[in-house]
């Protein structure tokens, strides 16, 4: 199989992003989080759902 480069730029940049947070899963999500919405775009919450309770 070749190699598509778009995947492998992707994937360079996840590992360039998670290096820069020192791969702390937390703090790359924080980051993600505090940009959303600044390009604009509407940004939908959707509230949780609720497990059905075990009788």
């Amino acid at each position: 199989m070749k190699d598509d480069p778009i995947v492998a730029e992707v994937r360079k940049w996840r590992q360039e992003n998670a290096a820069k947070f020192n791969y702390d899963i937390r703090a790359i999500a924080e980051d993600a989080r505090s940009r959303e919405g600044k390009d604009g775009r509407p940004v939908v919450t959707l509230p949780p759902k609720r497990r059905p309770v075990a009788k």
